[in-house]
Order: C-alpha cells, then structure tokens, then sequence
C-alpha cells in the first residue's frame, strides 16, 4: 500500500495552474499542454477512499492511451504523449459542462431508478417488462451534469441542456454523434475480447481552434461497465447476477457495509486485503480488455518517476 500514488506537488517549467479532481490531477502549462496524471486514487458514490489501490493509475491511464489511439479515426481527442505509465500530456480545452452517458443496458443507476418505479431517465422513455442488465431495445443517452454545490453528478435531459444554454443545440447534436459513435467502436472492441460494454460516460471539450475534442478517460473500468459475453444470456434466464468488471463491486461492497455517500453515514474502512482484490480485479480488466499481460511499473518512488519523465518530454 505505502508504494501507492494518492497526491502529487509539481512545479512544472511553464506551469500555470493546477486542479486535482476526484482521480486525477491536471497541470494546466503554457501553450495550452496539459499534464494529467492518473494517481490510484479510488472514487466511489462521489466520495475518495482513504487509500489508494496498487496500479490502479498506472491501469486506468494506458487503457485511455490505447482506447484513444482505437477511436481517432471516429473522434479526435486531446492526446499528444504518454511520457509516464501515470500520465498523459495533450491540448487544454473548455470542457463541456455534462458527461455524456450512453447505456447498452439496464444496470447500474439505471437499474435502481427503474427498480424505483421510474420509467424515464434524462427525458428518455425505458420499455416496461425489463429485467435488470437486459439490453435497452437501442442504447440510451442519459448526460449528467455537476451540480451547483458539491462533485456530485446529477442527471439531466437534453432538452434542460439547450434550454438552460449549457451546450448550443449545434454542439450537442455533435456531441451525441461522437458519443454514438464511440460506444460503437467500444462496443465492438469489447466483443473482440469476450466482453460486453454496458454503459460508459465520454467528456468533451472545445480545443482553441473550435473543434470538439474528446477528454479525460475512455472504456476504463472507472468510467465503464462492462460484463462477461460467456453465460450473460443463461445468467439472464436465471435471473442471476452478471459476471462483471467494473467499479460496480466496489459499490456493492460499500453497500454492504451500509454506505452509499448519503448525509451522516460513515465510509467503512477497507482492508487491505480487500484492497489488494481491487488492484487484482483493475488488472485482470485491464488484460481482459486489452488481450496484453500487464506490466508492472518500478514503483519504488512512483513521484521521482513521473517528475524526470515528464521533464524529459518537455525538454523535446
């Protein structure tokens, strides 16, 4: 535990500012290059765990490079380089104010609203009679957006997104081709590997020069659900639960331990066993999704690492 990534203190040459978000920390450089770095840090029902999870940053960043890389053809994103196993370099862009989530099927937050009563989700209708983890008849498209106070996500419609102006009609009709678009290509890229993606989130910003550019992270485990292809149609006749790789167990643990981020309930304390099942599973995700064998990084002195790698992209 004690070689684990849970903050970061750079004075980069250039550095403009910095902002360190629930998972990863963003130096803002002249020119507008940013430096994002993945710590292993854990975030669950918008709340950070007290410890980080082994090779949890290192995972989450190279399955972004490479799904990046998959999908430029489709989208353009943000990456330049990945100069550290932690830390991806590219352009600065505004951000747009809403994640766009798309859903495959009926899991997760969906599942539990549906369970609830509910029937419609962001403004789209859910076909009644479903089970939880059946297919939607399409994918759905349900955006979140921050809240006003706090780093809670809330869900809103698309219609309350052009009504309140936080995304010109033009841009979000753009938005929802890309995240189309990428679910797709994600979609396709997990049934190479035996796996179902369930339902993902896809952040976009404006670059400098206009264009849309997609940000952040895609089809990790944080930002993604995903199940096992082998017995998801037997475990639905079943009504058994999915095999899964997600953050979902996480939850599920917390759940257990009577915790889901609500006021004036207390954040169980992981053990460290458990935490090392964590790590476990993040790796097992990460081979499962990529078909390559993990490779460990020289943790030793993880901060020392990413300072002379990154200083060495820069200098070139």
């Amino acid at each position: 535990m004690k070689h684990t990534l849970t903050s970061t203190d750079y004075k980069f040459p250039g550095q403009v500012s910095v902002y360190k978000g629930k998972v990863r920390e963003v130096y803002q450089l002249e020119k507008d290059i940013l430096v994002m770095i993945a710590t292993d840090r854990l975030s669950a029902f918008d709340v950070v765990m007290p410890k980080g999870i082994p090779f949890k940053g290192q995972i989450l960043n190279q399955i972004a490079t490479k799904m990046m890389n998959a999908t430029k053809d489709i989208v353009p994103n943000w990456l330049l380089a990945t100069p550290d196993p932690n830390v991806a370099v590219g352009h600065a862009c505004e951000p747009f104010k809403v994640e766009m989530v798309i859903r495959g099927y009926l899991s997760g937050h969906a599942a539990r609203e549906y369970k609830a009563g509910k029937r419609i989700l962001c403004g789209v209708a859910m076909p009644e009679g479903m089970k939880e983890n059946d297919a939607f008849p399409e994918p759905i498209i349900t955006p979140a957006t921050k809240a006003e106070q706090g780093d809670h996500d809330e869900d809103i419609s698309r219609e309350a997104i052009l009504q309140r102006g936080i995304v010109s009609e033009e841009d979000y009709k753009q938005l929802e081709e890309y995240t189309r678009a990428l679910f797709k290509r994600g979609t396709e890229i997990a049934a190479e590997r035996g796996l179902i993606l369930v339902d993902t989130k896809y952040e976009f910003g404006k670059a400098k020069d206009g264009r849309i550019l997609l940000i952040d992270e895609i089809h990790t485990p944080d930002s993604s659900r995903y199940f096992y292809a082998d017995g998801y149609e037997e475990r639905q006749a079943k009504g058994e639960p999915q095999k899964q790789l997600s953050k979902e167990f996480v939850r599920q643990w917390l759940i257990s331990h009577n915790f889901q981020g609500l006021e004036g309930q207390t954040l169980p304390e992981m053990p460290d066993d458990y935490i090392e099942t964590v790590s476990e599973r993040y790796i097992e995700l990460y081979e499962k999704i990529t078909g390559e064998t993990f490779v460990k990084s020289n943790v030793s002195d993880i901060q020392e690492r990413i300072r002379k790698n990154v200083l060495n992209y820069l200098k070139h």
